[in-house]
């Protein structure tokens, strides 16, 4: 199953394992149930003084297998092979089954721990997606922290029967006692914050007994980032509020153009990202949606940001990089059946739709991407463009139309996503030329037309042009004195990652100088 590489590698952070504790299997006699053997005897053997095999497991679920500490209430389950992108949230919960401390804030472990209930998690993943791991391995740290706490990660590929039974045609797909809980990328962080009732009131008030910061950034991105890095350069109080750090740079893939980084994808430049600002003591405080900006009475005073959940920030200097979202093609059908064939990542949920027949809306880099990544998982593509021609580059062009399975219709408006029984079971659009109507069954329609700005909280208070982007000049600044923005949320002509941090850096140096002129 392993390489000797990769299983030299695993045998270096097993040695890590401090309590001894057991891995119970459940199989049958196929394949997949040898190949779980095969990895789970590799596994045992690389540390045969802390960890037991056991083969006698009698779950339903086929193969599967549950880690275990020896005298200890906790239940993890594995459902299907977790290789792919789930292979470090393997290594990870097998070194915190064996008493390896978590990357996590003590206050965090203090609030799972605390956590009081029946809970009983199933995670569906699948082994291409890079927002799953994130959940596998919060769900996973939860269950082996609190014995209150069960969670089953589940691969999708492995129990297709039971996918389509559930509906699930997206992932990760989070179900709590039988019931859908979230779909999407979530951190532990958020897992609790939507448990534990009392968590707004507690976060507010930590909030409002912050001390006013010399530059607060609002937005975590990239652009977010860098301003936090050269604020805190200055040597001023710098604090960063994100609702999710790293941003929209967390559903990107492949990044290959980032300068001086030949190759990475977007959880790991996010996680670089962060690293760096708290390298530079940046105060990041995660999880923090901002709603209403409340400009100094007089310059030199104090700018306010409230949060959602009650609780205001206070500072000398605010940088905006509030980002960018996925756009909505905003058709009859689209909301209602979002997650139920309606979706917006084809990396992710593109491996749920092996075998059948998928749309794609939009001709741009990101649509014929699409395109081309999911016409060799899927039966068939059809691509809808708006305009008279695809908008991409004319390599993705080119290789999309040498695709077999690959429709391209131009000069066609999206007009409803239908659907029955609660999934998508088709696609209506007009022919712009003719203006004739067609219709085209298929079981998904991925939506890749773009980005809005994060930014609607800010009207009223800072200029927007009329795409709702941030005025600004070429130094960051807003109408607003004291306010700054910077990366996709502004007019920056080009929503670029690379161009984005610049901005930030830019800002934040605006920001200092805005700072000596008015003490």
């Amino acid at each position: 199953m392993l390489d000797d590489t990769l299983k030299a590698q695993l045998g270096a952070y097993l040695e890590r394992v401090q309590q001894p504790f057991e891995i119970v299997a459940s199989l049958s006699d196929s394949e997949n149930s040898r190949e779980m053997l095969a990895l789970l005897q590799t596994i045992q053997s690389l540390r045969a003084d802390k960890i037991t095999l056991k083969t006698d497991g009698q779950d339903a679920r086929k193969p599967s297998f549950t880690l275990q500490r020896v005298g200890a209430a906790n239940s993890l389950r594995f459902a299907g092979l977790p290789l792919g992108h789930e292979f470090t949230s393997l290594v990870l919960a097998l070194l915190w089954t064996g008493g390896h401390p978590p990357k996590v804030e003590p206050e965090v472990i203090d609030s799972i721990q605390a956590l009081d209930g029946d809970f009983n998690f199933e995670v569906y993943m699948s082994l291409s997606c890079h927002n799953c791991p994130d959940v596998v391995q919060a769900l996973s740290l939860m269950a082996i922290l609190n014995p209150k706490i069960k969670t089953t990660v589940i691969e999708g590929g492995a129990f297709q029967e039971e996918v389509e039974k559930r509906e699930i045609m997206a992932v990760p797909m989070v179900f709590l006692n039988g019931q859908v809980f979230a779909s999407g990328k979530m951190t532990v962080e958020e897992i609790v914050a939507k448990l534990d009732t009392n968590s707004a009131a507690k976060e507010a008030a930590k909030i409002d007994a912050k001390a006013p910061y010399d530059v607060l950034i609002v937005g975590g991105g990239p652009a977010g980032a860098a301003a936090g890095v050269y604020a805190a350069r200055k040597g001023i109080r710098t604090g960063i509020a994100a609702e999710r750090f790293g941003g929209q740079v967390n559903d990107t893939l492949a990044i290959e153009n980032y300068i001086s980084i030949l190759e990475t994808d977007g959880p790991k430049l996010s996680a670089a990202l962060e690293a760096h600002a708290k390298a530079y003591d940046v105060e990041i405080m995660n999880l923090q949606k901002a709603v209403q900006l409340i400009p100094a009475e007089q310059p030199g005073g104090l700018v306010q940001v409230k949060m959602d959940n009650g609780g205001t920030l206070k500072a000398k200097t605010v940088i905006l990089s509030t980002g960018a979202r996925w756009r909505n093609v905003n058709v009859p059908g689209e909301a209602e059946y979002k997650n139920k064939g309606v979706a917006y990542c084809p990396h992710c949920d593109g491996p749920l739709f092996k075998g059948k027949d998928v749309a794609v809306i939009g001709g741009g880099n990101s649509g014929v991407e699409a395109a081309i990544d999911l016409a060799g998982v899927v039966k068939h593509v059809t691509l809808i463009e708006f305009a008279d021609q695809l908008k991409a580059d004319a390599v993705l062009v080119n290789k999309l139309k040498s695709l077999p399975n690959v429709t391209i219709h131009v000069n066609a408006q999206t007009t409803e996503i239908t659907g029955a029984q609660g999934k998508v079971n088709g696609l209506k659009f007009k022919d712009r030329v003719s203006g004739d109507e067609r219709t085209v069954p298929l079981e998904g329609v991925f939506v890749q037309i773009g980005l809005v700005p994060n930014t609607e909280w800010l009207r009223g208070t800072v200029e927007l042009s009329k795409f709702g982007e941030i005025l600004i000049d070429a130094k960051g600044h807003t109408n607003v004195p004291g306010v700054f923005a910077a990366g996709d949320c502004t007019t920056v002509p080009y929503k670029q990652i690379v161009i984005a941090a610049g901005a930030g850096a830019t800002a934040a140096l605006s920001a200092f100088d805005y700072l000596i002129r008015h003490g």
